[in-house]
């Protein structure tokens, strides 16, 4: 049988302890991350989520303790009391925060045993991530992993007192809820009293929020769980969390100067990082032109040109061809680095962008003065110079050109610049740039539907200035809605609302609705805009990304306890699985193999 804490109370953490507790009596408590036998001496490294304490067995001291000990293993959970003394100097561990002292046990509890697990408990396994989430709970025990979950934590909570001593309050928002189209796909949940029937798991408390400020609660603040039947990535889960929030009679600089406020509060308080405010606001035109991305990172340079003007009378048919259908032709320019690529390295990129529609990838490299290129003997020498001095094209530079509809040149390019970003290693996980990006279009057409669609949410207040367009041409129509993006990740958006019942439907026409199948979906809003609704606006930060940013990881699913991988799965309970007969009769479903 395993021994009991009985009589024995935690005094500290194993990570705690320093020089000035020497001398003095601690219990501690932990796994054990590693065992030495040295003859007449065992030492152990005892872990918990502070760190780790060395242990020493002193079988001169007390051979039955000593003896005891030698049964230790990797991950057998302890409880210990001793008396803290100073390390010999040549022992001292300066990789751990404890490593001037250590503990002499004379009391030893094994509380657990433990089996050898499947791979190593420390930051160096390079166990692959399916067996990681398999046994997730020997992966959480981890530091790196700790500390991820422990800045989650702690983000949380500087989340909360910002936004508290700003006046918000915190209120939750229904979890079971009336599914509304106008977004990603609802995860359903079927009513058992009422059969047929089903609730939809919240994609946001986008409406429940907007309803709080027209309930006169002025500002509003929830740390919410929200839910999206969507195919996964390394940014996207089914469930993730937001720091959601609404305000009263603001408009947009009244948010982004609040949410700057947070930012720079929590980069500061959670690691020591001193933002600069206000951050850079680019509308998302410029941002588009300048980046080919609504979410750019701005670390790098690379920006886009567009030679659609010089090349507009060009000879070479597969230019003139796209100018005359509309599109445009753009390019980017990897200054100072041609030498970094060879001809099957350009040859790779061509692959690259047709993930992204281009049809292709023109190229000119100079390198020691030399020229090379696949499409410069198409052009006139002319073209050739104006196209060099408008990209700024000089000796060891690179050139990309894209031709296509505007969508795949900015697709493109947008993704081939941040690629080239990655595979000359000049992107820095400490260093963090921040932009707004605002002015975003309040509609997009959709051609399967022949409709249009909101770009945000059916909810988004447009430009006043662009009011007059929605009856004439709505692609035109700006929205008053921003996204706040770091390093080329969209960490947060919102907008300003809809405020007037007349507007509100309007939309709804827009947007291809009937007055019936408004008031079918929406007809509680509606009502609820016949009483008097103040001017009001918000967002919602993907605390998750916000997260992997800051803790420098490739994938959410390392700042998120227990995740779910690409087919939605949580491997470690074997989740989504088959129910009883009993739960599907009592619900009034039927499965349909």
């Amino acid at each position: 049988m395993a021994d009991t804490m009985k009589g024995l109370k935690r005094t500290h953490y194993c990570g705690t302890l320093r020089t000035m507790d020497i001398d003095s009596s601690a219990i501690v408590t932990g796994w054990v991350q590693i065992r030495r036998d040295l003859g007449g001496l065992i030492f152990v490294d005892l872990r918990d989520r502070t760190g780790i304490v060395q242990l020493t067995f002193d079988q001169a001291v007390d051979k039955e303790l000593f003896e005891k000990a030698s049964s230790i293993r990797n991950e057998f959970v302890l409880c210990i009391k001793g008396k803290v003394r100073k390390r010999d100097e040549d022992t001292i561990n300066i990789n751990y925060a404890t490593g001037e002292i250590e503990i002499l046990v004379t009391e030893l509890r094994i509380l657990s045993v433990a089996q050898t697990p499947p791979f190593k408990i420390s930051d160096d396994c390079n166990t692959n991530e399916e067996l990681r989430l398999k046994y997730r709970y020997l992966d959480l025990r981890r530091p790196e992993m700790q500390k991820c979950i422990m800045l989650r934590h702690k983000v949380a909570k500087i989340a909360r007192d910002y936004y508290y001593s700003m006046g918000f309050l915190e209120i939750e928002t229904p979890m079971l809820i009336k599914s509304t189209p106008e977004g990603a796909r609802d995860y359903i949940v079927p009513s058992r009293v009422q059969k047929g029937k089903f609730y939809a798991l919240p994609q946001s408390p986008q409406l429940y929020k907007q309803l709080l400020m027209f309930s006169g609660y002025d500002k509003y603040i929830q740390i919410v769980r929200c839910f999206r039947d969507e195919d996964l990535r390394a940014d996207r889960q089914p469930e993730f969390t937001q720091i959601d929030l609404e305000m009263s009679f603001v408009d947009i600089d009244d948010v982004l100067e609040v949410n700057e406020g947070f930012l720079t509060k929590v980069f500061d308080e959670a690691l020591g990082v001193k933002l600069k405010a206000p951050f850079l606001r680019l509308p998302y035109t410029e941002a588009m032109e300048r980046f080919g991305s609504d979410k750019p990172d701005i670390r790098f340079g690379f920006e886009l040109s567009n030679l659609t003007n010089e090349l507009q009378n060009s000879s070479f048919k597969v230019f003139s061809n796209v100018i005359e259908n509309g599109g445009s032709i753009r390019a980017i320019n990897i200054e100072g680095y041609a030498d970094k690529f060879a001809r099957r390295d350009i040859d790779a990129l061509v692959d690259f962008v047709k993930i992204y529609g281009a049809k292709g990838l023109a190229w000119i490299k100079k390198t020691g003065g030399e020229t090379t290129s696949s499409f410069a003997k198409f052009l006139s020498e002319q073209e050739l110079e104006t196209i060099m001095q408008k990209t700024n094209f000089k000796d060891n530079d690179l050139l990309f050109v894209v031709a296509d509809d505007d969508s795949i040149v900015f697709d493109a390019l947008g993704a081939l610049r941040c690629e080239m970003a990655k595979r000359l290693d000049i992107l820095k996980n400490d260093e963090f740039k921040f932009l707004w990006i605002t002015q975003f279009p309040l509609l997009e057409y959709d051609k399967e539907e022949k409709r249009f669609a909101a770009k945000h949410h059916p909810f988004t207040a447009p430009m006043d200035e662009d009011l007059e367009y929605l009856d004439t041409d709505p692609a035109k129509v700006r929205a008053k809605a921003y996204d706040i993006v770091l390093n080329g990740v969209e960490i947060g958006g919102g907008s300003l609302r809809i405020y007037s019942e007349e507007l509100q439907e309007k939309m709804f026409t827009t947007l291809g609705f009937t007055k019936e199948e408004a008031n079918e979906k929406f007809g509680f809003l509606l009502t609820a805009f016949k009483y008097g609704v103040p001017p009001h606006g918000g967002m919602a930060y993907g605390l998750d990304r916000l997260l992997m940013l800051m803790t420098g990881r490739d994938s959410i699913r390392d700042v998120i306890a227990f995740p779910k991988v690409k087919t939605a799965s949580e491997i470690m309970t074997s989740c989504p699985s088959n129910v009883d007969q009993k739960q599907l009769k009592e619900l009034g479903l039927q499965i349909n193999q």
